[in-house]
């Protein structure tokens, strides 16, 4: 059998079409790659060139903001070595010669705001890095969860509170009313009070500015300078002692006026004469070294800077603060609640845990037992009235005053709780009067001995204030028991010096909040049972022996 085969040159040709046609499609496809090759690679020089353009770029920027952080020391005057600890001490003499500077600053316990720093200068922008470099969280804590429920908890004491009275009362009296007598009691005579405030406002807003218009006008042109200034001095400091020092006590004294009445009218005493005090010592240097030009008048502040000097929460004047933009008036709202909240957690904390107590019928004969356990008794409700009187008032009822009147420097307080010595909490407890005991007091004091005597210096201010705080006490209470005194002069100065700013160890917080608990309980153990000796045991002479020596030393009350 045969097979037919095709001619030999057909079949070549058959093979040979086969191959070209392969190498035909093997040399497109490789000239397709080459192309797409040169494709990848003008795309990709094109992606290194915008990649190397972005890079000198952000490099341009990183070396720009090296350049500025690194001269930004000198211009805050720090030295060579640019140590935290050597910037601070920068600073601070930076400020003994221009005074307090006001920023856009947030309460602890408030929302911050964004702080728009391209309207500060040099000066302000280190004042904000370096002095609130410990309090930077300025966010708001009651975001914080764990602060949140701590707040909570307050307010949940607060309801058992209600409930408890409600109880008592039904059991007693079989009535479902809360009453509150005590409250009424201790805010009575209100309108004695609105017309003695009015009295010192009005003083204290016209008086102290035109004795400083009059004295500006002829200063520089009267003969003898002195003379217009001491005799000046004189006469504004004789109506001051008779407005707003003497006209204070008699409204109190003669109008029998109850606690809480007559904590107001000294109180707003007090502040009236540190703010005419701070506005004059803030512009009287003003006038002296600037000389106006022949045939012009001094500069002289405006009387519209003053009154809002006079209602915003700061004892330091300026002529002009730092402003927010607009008013929250939520916040405003929710903030009176939260103060008005507080006053009645007050109330009942003393109805609940103190008078029950310190009550004549359950009276107990003195003796070494009873005094220990009415002291540790009164450490709960004391320690409270501390932390409600610092969040009523150096928090709410400061960032109200300075949310009506738009003033954007709510550091009225820092992180005190945290402290782990005594003179770290002194400064900033209450950031506020700090501030004025430091320009007026500490400063002035070391100007006036030329920088010379720091120990005295601190002494004298620890003595101004506590003689104040023991003023403002006794005239609120009626009766003179040098408690706070004592445990502000004494303690609190030995606690000063020997519990410094070296103490960092966490143990020393537990001892500045062990001898807070103590120190507030036996204030509220020995306030309240002199409160209770000076009723039932009035004086029978009015001498001066009989006058300071506390009642309850000697009174034995008991019904």
């Amino acid at each position: 059998m045969t097979t037919a085969e095709p001619p030999n040159g057909l079949s070549r040709r058959n093979m040979k079409a086969p191959e070209s046609e392969e190498l035909s499609s093997h040399v497109g496809s490789h000239n397709v790659q080459e192309e797409n090759l040169r494709q990848w690679q003008k795309h990709a020089q094109k992606v290194k060139l915008k990649a190397l353009e972005q890079v000198q770029d952000q490099l341009s920027d990183i070396l720009d903001k090296a350049l500025t952080d690194s001269i930004q020391p000198f211009t805050c005057i720090h030295p060579a070595g640019n140590k935290k600890s050597t910037a601070k001490t920068s600073l601070r003499s930076q400020k003994m010669d221009n005074g307090k500077v006001f920023m856009d600053r947030a309460s602890l316990w408030s929302k911050s705001e964004t702080l728009n720093t391209n309207t500060l200068d040099q000066t302000d922008k280190c004042e904000l890095e370096y002095d609130n470099e410990d309090t930077a969280a300025e966010l708001e804590l009651f975001e914080i969860s764990h602060i949140r429920t701590i707040y909570h908890m307050f307010i949940a004491v607060l309801l058992i509170f209600c409930l408890s009275t409600l109880a008592v009362d039904f059991i007693d009296h079989g009535r479902l009313v809360l009453e509150f007598d005590l409250l009424f009691f201790a805010f009575g005579k209100l309108g004695t009070v609105v017309w003695a405030w009015t009295v010192m406002f009005v003083y204290t807003l016209l008086v102290p500015y035109y004795a400083l218009v009059f004295w500006g006008s002829f200063y520089h042109t009267f003969p003898s300078k002195v003379l217009l200034s001491v005799g000046t001095g004189l006469i504004l400091s004789a109506l001051q002692t008779c407005v707003l020092s003497v006209f204070p006590i008699y409204v109190v004294i003669e109008n029998q006026l109850p606690p809480a009445s007559r904590f107001i009218v000294i109180l707003e005493q007090i502040r009236f004469l540190m703010k005419s005090y701070s506005f004059l010592r803030e512009t009287v240097p003003g006038i002296i070294k600037n000389t106006p030009k022949e045939g012009k008048r001094p500069k002289i502040p405006k009387l519209s800077s003053y009154l809002y000097f006079l209602f915003c929460p700061t004892l330091i004047y300026r002529e002009s603060y730092p402003r927010n933009s607009h008013i929250r008036w939520n916040y405003v709202g929710v903030t009176f609640v939260r103060t008005m909240g507080c006053l009645f957690y007050v109330y009942f904390i003393l109805v609940r845990l103190c008078v029950p107590v310190f009550r004549p019928e359950n009276y107990q004969p003195f003796s070494k037992r009873t005094m220990v356990l009415a002291v540790f008794h009164s450490i709960l409700p004391g320690i409270m009235i501390l932390l409600l009187c610092f969040f009523a008032f150096l928090h709410c009822w400061l960032n109200l005053f300075g949310e009506l009147l738009r003033f954007a420097d709510r550091m009225f307080y820092k992180d005190w709780w945290n402290s782990t010595s005594f003179a770290n909490y002194y400064r900033t407890w209450n950031v506020v009067v700090h501030d004025w005991l430091y320009y007026y007091g500490y400063r002035d004091f070391l100007w006036l001995s030329r920088g010379k005597f720091r120990t005295a210096a601190m002494l004298s201010v620890f003595i101004i204030s506590a003689v104040v705080h023991e003023y403002a006490l006794a005239m609120g209470f009626g009766f003179f028991y040098p408690v706070m005194f004592c445990l502000f002069a004494v303690f609190g100065v030995v606690f000063n010096f020997t519990m410094n700013d070296k103490r960092q160890s966490p143990m020393f917080n537990v001892i500045m909040w062990a001898c807070l608990f103590v120190g507030q309980g036996v204030q509220v153990c020995l306030y309240c049972q002199e409160w209770y000796a000076q009723i039932y045991c009035p004086r029978t002479e009015n001498s001066f022996l009989e006058l300071v020596t506390p009642r309850s030393w000697s009174c034995s009350y008991q019904r």
